[in-house]
């Protein structure tokens, strides 16, 4: 690491955080969250939701296990930037194949280290999720914050289109094959096509525009609506599509942007929240047993509960701001929850959606 390299990070507000530079030399622009994850940066860093944003993490030392070829979410990292409070030099573990300094400088992403994490969380907290930038190629903060203000808001951004596959492609089932899903990439992420695939489940995973008529083609068993980056309101053509779809009577299973996209599909509205939910740590409520299961989250989005008509039933709440987590028709196979349930932070509280969803598919073949 050159850690003789000065760095600096500028908020919209024009808050400044001077610290030394590790991974790409650069500049680098985005919408600034944090995430309050103790380990996972690897997965963090690839995890297609965070397309279009410089990611702080709250824990003070990152990168001390270093980075393998086998824990990535997606096939490349997607932060625009990274900051941490700390980046180890050392990479120990017997899994690791490369420092998190060399995987940042591979994928040109720029970071920060050596900066107050905790002046910086207080300070989104307080004032909300804004535009940011980490750059070690130019240090002057009244240049910076004018490139940060003439960088695109979050706010109506889509970014599904830029992260989606751009041809189909198959995930065969672990072992005997009983259902067939077609999966709509959002961004989805590599382990929740793993967790289909341990239920037997063969996955055809689609481009996020991909009509319903193409999809009814395929005949599915069920349909998965993943997690991706960006605002929901801004994907009203994908609304119209999972529309058509929720007619056909297919069981239909929905996290994150799925579940803000399913939200909108019933007639409800999606709102920015001031600072978003990132983080291995979101204590959620099961309205329908009253089970409290610790969940993974990584969005700034939500769906409001008010604008939710009758058939739709909120099934979950984050405990921590009383917002939806969580909802089902009430006449339709189709649910949806705001989090991932194959991240597993537990480990094993949220995998009883999967078997739902697996249920759901068990039932509606035996109709048919």
């Amino acid at each position: 690491m050159n850690l003789s390299k000065k760095a600096i990070l500028v908020l919209e507000d024009g808050r400044t955080f001077r610290g030394e530079s590790f991974g790409a030399e650069g500049e680098a622009f985005g919408e600034m969250v944090f995430n309050t994850s103790m380990t996972g940066y690897q997965e963090i860093l690839t995890d297609t939701s965070y397309a279009g944003q410089l990611v702080c993490m709250t824990y003070p030392l990152i990168g001390n296990y270093g980075v393998n070829e086998e824990d990535t979410e997606s096939h490349h990292p997607w932060v625009e930037g990274f900051a941490v409070r700390e980046a180890s030099r050392i990479a120990s573990n017997w899994r690791s194949t490369e420092t998190l300094d060399s995987y940042l400088k591979r994928y040109k992403i720029a970071g920060i280290e050596h900066i107050d994490t905790r002046a910086l969380v207080r300070h989104i907290r307080s004032k909300g999720a804004m535009r940011a930038a980490i750059s070690s190629a130019d240090l002057d903060e009244k240049r910076l914050l004018e490139k940060v203000k003439s960088s695109p808001e979050m706010k109506n951004r889509e970014l599904a289109s830029v992260v989606t596959i751009r041809e189909s492609f198959e995930y065969q089932a672990d072992g005997a094959k009983k259902f067939h899903v077609v999966a709509y990439d959002f961004g989805v992420k590599t382990n929740s096509l793993r967790e289909f695939s341990k239920f037997g489940c063969r996955l055809t995973i689609v481009p996020a525009e991909t009509s319903a008529e193409e999809v009814l083609e395929m005949k599915p068993d069920g349909i998965f609506l993943s997690n991706g980056p960006g605002d929901p309101s801004s994907m009203k053509k994908v609304v119209a599509e999972i529309k058509k779809l929720t007619k056909k009577n297919v069981p239909m299973f929905g996290i994150c942007l799925g579940h803000q996209i399913l939200g909108q599909t019933f007639g409800g509205k999606t709102y920015k929240l001031k600072f978003g939910h990132r983080g291995g740590n979101q204590p959620i409520k099961d309205l329908t047993t009253g089970k409290i299961e610790i969940a993974s989250h990584n969005h700034g989005f939500a769906v409001e509960a008010k604008s939710l008509p009758q058939e739709v039933e909120i099934t979950h709440i984050n405990l921590n701001d009383q917002t939806v987590a969580g909802l089902q028709h009430k006449t339709l196979p189709i649910f949806s929850v705001q989090y991932h349930p194959e991240s597993a932070p537990g480990p094993h509280d949220s995998h009883y959606l999967f078997e739902r969803f697996i249920e759901l598919m068990d039932k509606t073949t035996k109709i048919v």
